[in-house]
């Protein structure tokens, strides 16, 4: 035994004198290239001594980066997660500073913006030769992982691995049910293909209306996504305009959700939430939206950025994978540009910025978390991978940029199965997503106009200057201008006011293919013949217009209906999978229903058109993928479970509504010798829905 720790004490110490000797010809190299970066004193050394000069340096710097690394980035917790990854490159090139300063009589010095490339140039070589030095080294990292799930074993007594195996819930936001499985078929996804046929089964599952994660994910982690119409929607009792991912709307929605279900969530009990927008009732937090309001010690959503940042190899490591993820966007968006690629959005300005923090320092601090939770023995982890959902809102669903992004996921995911071999207790690793995207050209890239554009033109008001230069903008308006006339007709031959005054300015609002539209001077929801009243022309230019596939009003005569184009009216009451539902699939119906339920539902809901054949609809907003109403891959997200768990539904049952999803997660918790979950409330809610 003491042969043996002295035997790993020496590798250990050769390990780091080769990486300091690395460090030292990498610095010498630097100087050489570098014109202001020097290493001699002014009247020049001999090699000898320039040579001994750059390991002082190279070893003042490593040991500078081991010591005030973790400090340094528990101070900076206080700033963003993006500015935190910017300034990554600062801090190294400040530390190399202190590092040349410290080099006895002076003989090292740098200009600052030479030391940040110097010291991002030394911090990867030191991080991938450590790296290959441990690979060759009989396997280290398994033998790494082996010792910190004993060290916590043993500080807890326990002896060999927990007989309860714990869970892991994985959430590939937006990756739908026909892409996973196409993405494991073509060889894109090894990982996920290998666990489908040796011991996963995939199970597809129906969205609500709202197929988004706002809704999705509070569904699934707190059994409860009552009154959640949108991603976006105006609420007329508070004022108040609701975004799912805004930090108070989230903390709201889930003290709605809890009250609502009379317990905390799926994570009560020993469980963590990673990089979600709500947190499941965990006690362990990172990157949550939902308590990223709190102030102070309770306020532990960035934990997971000291955790990570404080290995200064992890910092640059992501760093330098954030300007690569950068430059990689920049290429394929000029590339799409030059091809003429169709549909085809604006991905410049901060986009670039945007889409390599979440496929980059999102993913990574989320991956390294769930491993730190596993090497923990935690009995639920609740996390969310959002790179896919967001490549894919502007590359396409089905693009080779979003490909890419699954390809990258799943080593991810085999890092994770990798880490269970090696926890103090065993994990069940369940995959899942919260809704699918369609693809689709932009409503205002089809018809020249946006959906504001046309509210404002079908209500009589100002549109905005580009739709006035637009051909179909034009045309929007004469339509707009026809309908108002022929219901001005009308209402006068039956004694109505002439001129009804047209009250303020409707609130447009818009969640993917799915638009919300608000008069916000009423306290209630509007009546269908309230809304021809004020503006005649609305109603029937919205709901003939080949870009949408339908409306859902309140009918002072039927209750809630749904126009379609043609005049096609139906009663809520009366709804069925046909008529204009009939490309939007089974349970549109049902889906519409549930909608029109809630309280804060808005005056109009508009559904973009849905091409069954293509599986494309119209984006609201600036997406060519999209999610958040019916129509398409977008209501269609999978489960992908072990086969030791119970099946999601019984056969020839469909797994409908990510309240559903809730209850079989519940179920799947209770099953591992537990209760991890309270048995609460939620309990109650409806069986799974048969077809």
């Amino acid at each position: 035994m003491v042969e043996r720790r002295w035997r790993r004490s020496g590798r250990a110490l050769l390990r780091v004198i080769v990486v300091w000797a690395v460090s030292t010809l990498t610095m010498l190299a630097l100087a050489g290239l570098l014109p202001d970066f020097q290493l001699q004193s002014d009247d020049g050394d001999s090699i000898t001594r320039t040579a001994v000069t750059a390991a002082l340096g190279a070893g003042a710097f490593g040991l500078l980066s081991a010591l005030v690394w973790p400090v340094a980035v528990r101070a900076l917790l206080l700033v963003s997660a993006l500015v935190l990854g910017l300034l990554v490159f600062f801090l190294n090139g400040s530390l190399l500073l202190i590092a040349l300063w410290l080099i006895p009589d002076g003989r090292g010095a740098a200009d600052p913006v030479t030391a940040v490339v110097v010291a991002a140039v030394m911090s990867a070589v030191a991080s991938a030769t450590s790296t290959a030095l441990a690979v060759g080294d009989d396997d280290a990292y398994r033998r790494r992982l082996s010792r910190l799930a004993d060290r916590r074993r043993r500080r807890r007594g326990e002896d060999g691995r927990a007989g309860t195996p714990g869970t892991v819930f994985l959430q590939l936001d937006g990756v739908g049910y026909e892409v996973l499985r196409r993405a494991a078929k073509d060889g894109v996804m090894p990982t996920v293909a290998a666990w489908m046929d040796e011991n996963h089964r995939l199970t597809p599952w129906r969205t609500d209306w709202s197929s988004q994660t706002g809704a999705g994910q509070l569904g699934i982690l707190h059994g409860s996504n009552h009154d959640v119409p949108a991603f976006r929607w105006y609420e007329k009792d508070s004022g108040r305009v609701m975004v799912s991912n805004r930090p108070s709307s989230a903390a709201e929605l889930q003290r709605r959700a809890v009250e609502r279900t009379g317990d905390g969530g799926l994570l009560t009990v020993d469980g963590a939430s990673r990089g979600n927008l709500f947190s499941g009732g965990a006690d362990q937090v990172a990157l949550v939206l939902s308590v990223a309001v709190r102030r102070g010690r309770a306020n532990r959503s960035r934990a997971g950025y000291f955790a990570y940042f404080s290995d200064p190899a992890n910092a640059v490591r992501t760093a330098m994978s954030f300007v690569a993820e950068v430059a990689r966007e920049i290429g394929q968006s000029t590339r799409a540009r030059l091809r003429g690629d169709r549909p085809r959005i604006k991905r410049g300005g901060l986009y670039p910025l945007i889409r390599a923090f979440a496929t980059v320092v999102e993913r990574d601090v989320v991956v390294a978390a769930v491993m730190g939770d596993m090497l923990a023995g935690r009995t639920a982890v609740y996390a969310d991978l959002v790179a896919y959902d967001e490549v894919a809102h502007h590359s396409g669903p089905h693009s080779r940029d979003a490909s890419m992004v699954l390809e990258r996921i799943d080593r991810s995911l085999a890092l994770i199965a990798k880490v269970a071999d090696h926890t103090p207790r065993g994990y069940r690793i369940v995959l899942l997503s919260d809704h699918g995207q369609s693809p689709g050209e932009t409503f205002q890239g089809a018809y020249g106009l946006s959906l504001k554009d046309l509210v404002r033109a079908g209500c009589g008001l100002p549109v905005s200057r580009r739709a006035e230069r637009s051909k179909r903008g034009a045309e929007a308006r004469d339509a707009a201008g026809n309908a108002l006339r022929g219901a001005l007709h009308r209402r006068v031959a039956e004694g109505a006011d002439e001129h009804p005054a047209p009250g303020p300015g409707p609130i447009v609002l818009a969640s993917g293919n799915l638009a919300l539209i608000s008069f916000p001077d009423t306290s209630e929801r509007l009546s269908r013949e309230q809304i021809e009243h004020r503006h005649p022309a609305l109603l029937s230019t919205l709901a003939n217009h080949p870009g949408i596939g339908f409306l859902l009003v309140r009918s002072e005569e039927h209750g809630s209906v749904v126009l379609g184009p043609g005049g096609v009216e139906v009663p809520v009451t009366e709804l069925a999978d046909s008529g204009p539902l009939a490309v939007f699939g089974r349970g549109a119906a049902d889906a519409i229903r549930r909608g029109d339920s809630f309280p804060h539902v808005a005056d109009i809901m508009v559904n973009s058109m849905h091409d069954p054949e293509a599986g494309t609809v119209h984006a609201f907003e600036e997406q060519i993928g999209s999610h958040g109403g019916l129509g398409g891959e977008q209501a269609q997200p999978f489960l992908l479970s072990p086969v030791d768990l119970s099946a999601p539904v019984a056969d020839g049952a469909e797994l409908v509504g990510a309240e559903a999803v809730h209850r079989v997660l519940r179920r799947w918790l209770r099953e591992c010798d537990g209760p991890q979950v309270p048995i609460g409330p939620a309990e109650a809610s409806p069986p799974d829905r048969a077809p």
